[in-house]
C-alpha cells in the first residue's frame, strides 16, 4: 500500500473521510458508472459482518429471506400516488430491452413495497396466512445527484423487511420491534449510540402513515439516519388488493410494515470511530481481529518465530477470533504496522526472538494511549493464557468505542430556548444535536431549515432525549408539547 497522507479531520472533514476509505481499501468511486461505488473486499467484509448480525436477529424473530425482481413495472409504482411522487426524482427507468422498445417501462428497484405488495396479494388469503414476515437482501438504485461513498450513492446494498398483519396494533408492534433491533445492532456491534424517534410528516417515507428512525451523531456533530422502520397502514394493501378473510369470515385489507438499513452503516462506523491515522473498527465488526507480525533479522531466527506465530494464531482462531499472520517478505515491520493501522485492525501482536525467550508477545491496541514519551503504549502479554488476555482487551476496546461515542455526543448536545441560541449552534458550518421546541407545522420546519440548514431529525420516543415538557417554538413562539431533535445531517 502506498504511504499517502490522511487529511486531518480538523482541516477538512469531508476529505478526511474520503482519505480514510481510500487508505483502508474499503471502496472507491466507480467512475465509469455515475454516482456508484465499488466495494472492495475489506469494505465488503465489514458489510458482511453487519449483514450476519442483522440476519441472525431477523430470523430469531421469525422472519424469512426471499428475493424479488430488480425491475418493477411503472404501473406498480403508480398505484400508490404518494409513493410514486416521493420516488419519481430518483427513478432510473428501463425503456428498451431485447433490441426493442418495451410495452411498459420498468423502474430499477428503488425499494420494493409495490412489487412485494403484488405478490402478497397472491400469497395471502386467510388470517391463517398472517403474519407474513419477509426480508430481502438486495441492491437498489436511486439516482442521486450529490453522492458520497457509503453515505449516499446511486446504487447501494441494503436489507428491506416487509410484513403483513391482521391488525394495526400488531403492525405497530412490528415497527417498534424492528427499530429496536437496529438500535441493538448499532449499540452492540457497531458501537454507535443512536436515538430512536419519529420522523415528521415531511420526512416520512413516501406512502407510510408513520416512520420511525434511529439517528446517530458523527464526529463532526452532524446526524446520520442509521435505519428506518415504517408503518404503512393499509395504503399498499388497498393499492394492491392485499386482503384476508378474518375469523368471522369477513374480508379485510392487511396492515403492512417495511423497514431497512443499508451500506451507509459502514459510513457511520467510519465517521464515528476513525482518527487521523485511518480506520478504527470495533472488534465485533472487524473482519480481522488480530494481526500477528513476526520479527526476525537472521534466517536462523525465522523458523522458530514463524512456528510460534502460527501456533498463537491457531490457538486464537480456536477461540473464535479472526487472525492474520503477516509473513510477507520484502516488507519491514514498520510498513506492516502502518498498513494494518490504516485498515483498522483492533489488535496487533509482535513476536520476535526475545519474546520467545520470555514466552511473551508485545501487544498494541489500535487506539493505544500514549506513554510518557508521547508514543503509543505497548503491552507485554504472556503466551500462557494469551487467548483470555486478548479476549479481554478486545471486549474492553469494544466498550471503549461505544463509551467514547456516547461521551462525544453528550458533550455536543444542548437544549436551547431562543432563536439566537439556536442559530448560534449551527453558525460557521458547525453542527450539534440541539433539543428545541417546534410548533409542529411544516411551514416552520421549512423556515428553520432554510435559515440554518438544520433539520428535525426526530420526535423522540419515550425514554429518548429530554423529558417531555411544554414550551414555545424557538422560531414562532407558538405552543409546543415537547422538544424535538435538530441537527445538520448527511
Amino acid at each position: 500500500m502506498a504511504e499517502s497522507k490522511i487529511t486531518p479531520r480538523a482541516d477538512d472533514y469531508a476529505q478526511w473521510y474520503q482519505d480514510v476509505i481510500a487508505q483502508a481499501e474499503l471502496a472507491e468511486a466507480a467512475g465509469v458508472v455515475k454516482g456508484c461505488m465499488v466495494i472492495k473486499p475489506h469494505g465488503y467484509a465489514v458489510w458482511e459482518k453487519i449483514q450476519a448480525d442483522l440476519d441472525r436477529r431477523f430470523k430469531e424473530t421469525g422472519h424469512q429471506n426471499a428475493c424479488f425482481p430488480l425491475l418493477i413495472p411503472m404501473s406498480f409504482l403508480e398505484k400508490e400516488a404518494e409513493h410514486v411522487e416521493g420516488f419519481a426524482p430518483e427513478l432510473a427507468v428501463v425503456t428498451r430491452a431485447g433490441g426493442k422498445e418495451l410495452e411498459e417501462p420498468y423502474a430499477i428497484r428503488p425499494t420494493s413495497e409495490t412489487i412485494i405488495g403484488h405478490f402478497f396479494s397472491k400469497w395471502i388469503d386467510s388470517h391463517r396466512d398472517l403474519p407474513l414476515l419477509i426480508n430481502q437482501w438486495a441492491n437498489v438504485m436511486r439516482w442521486e445527484l450529490r453522492t458520497r461513498i457509503f453515505l449516499r450513492t446511486g446504487e447501494f446494498l441494503w436489507q428491506e423487511g416487509h410484513t403483513a398483519h391482521s391488525t394495526h396494533a400488531e403492525a405497530q408492534e412490528e415497527v417498534r420491534r424492528m427499530l429496536d433491533i437496529y438500535r441493538d445492532t448499532c449499540h452492540e456491534v457497531l458501537a454507535v449510540p443512536v436515538i430512536r424517534g419519529e420522523k415528521t410528516a415531511h420526512e416520512r417515507f413516501a406512502g407510510a402513515v408513520e416512520t420511525l428512525c434511529v439517528e446517530a451523531m458523527m464526529q463532526d456533530g452532524k446526524a446520520l439516519q442509521a435505519g428506518t422502520s415504517h408503518d404503512l397502514g393499509q395504503n399498499f394493501g388497498k393499492a394492491f388488493d392485499v386482503m384476508f378473510q378474518n375469523e368471522n369470515g369477513e374480508r379485510e385489507y392487511v396492515w403492512q410494515t417495511s423497514w431497512g438499513v443499508s451500506t451507509r452503516l459502514v459510513g457511520a462506523v467510519i465517521m464515528s470511530h476513525s482518527d487521523d491515522d485511518g480506520l478504527v473498527l470495533p472488534p465485533r465488526l472487524a473482519p480481522i481481529h488480530v494481526v500477528i507480525v513476526p520479527i526476525f533479522r537472521k534466517d536462523e531466527e525465522k523458523a522458530a518465530v514463524m512456528e510460534a506465530a502460527d501456533k498463537i494464531a491457531a490457538e486464537l482462531r480456536d477461540d473464535g477470533l479472526s487472525v492474520k499472520v503477516d509473513d510477507r517478505e520484502g516488507l519491514k515491520p514498520g510498513a506492516k504496522y502502518y498498513e494494518w493501522e490504516r485498515k483498522g485492525v483492533p489488535l496487533r501482536l509482535e513476536i520476535g526472538p526475545r519474546d520467545l525467550e520470555s514466552q511473551s508477545v508485545m501487544a498494541k491496541m489500535r487506539l493505544a494511549e500514549a506513554d510518557e514519551r508521547g508514543r503509543p503504549q505497548k503491552l507485554t502479554l504472556p503466551m500462557d493464557g494469551l487467548g483470555v488476555s486478548v479476549g479481554k482487551l478486545l471486549d474492553e476496546f469494544q466498550q471503549k468505542l461505544f463509551d467514547d461515542a456516547v461521551t462525544r455526543r453528550d458533550e455536543n448536545t444542548i437544549s436551547v430556548d431562543t432563536w439566537d441560541d439556536f442559530v448560534a449552534a449551527f453558525s460557521d458550518g458547525q453542527s450539534k444535536f440541539v433539543w428545541a421546541h417546534w410548533d409542529g407545522t411544516g411551514e416552520t420546519e421549512k423556515a428553520i431549515k432554510e435559515a440554518t440548514k438544520a433539520t428535525i431529525r426526530c420526535l423522540p420516543l419515550d425514554g429518548e432525549g429530554p423529558a417531555a415538557e411544554p414550551g414555545e417554538c424557538i422560531k414562532t413562539g407558538a405552543a409546543s408539547a415537547q422538544r424535538v431533535l435538530f441537527a445538520k445531517n448527511y
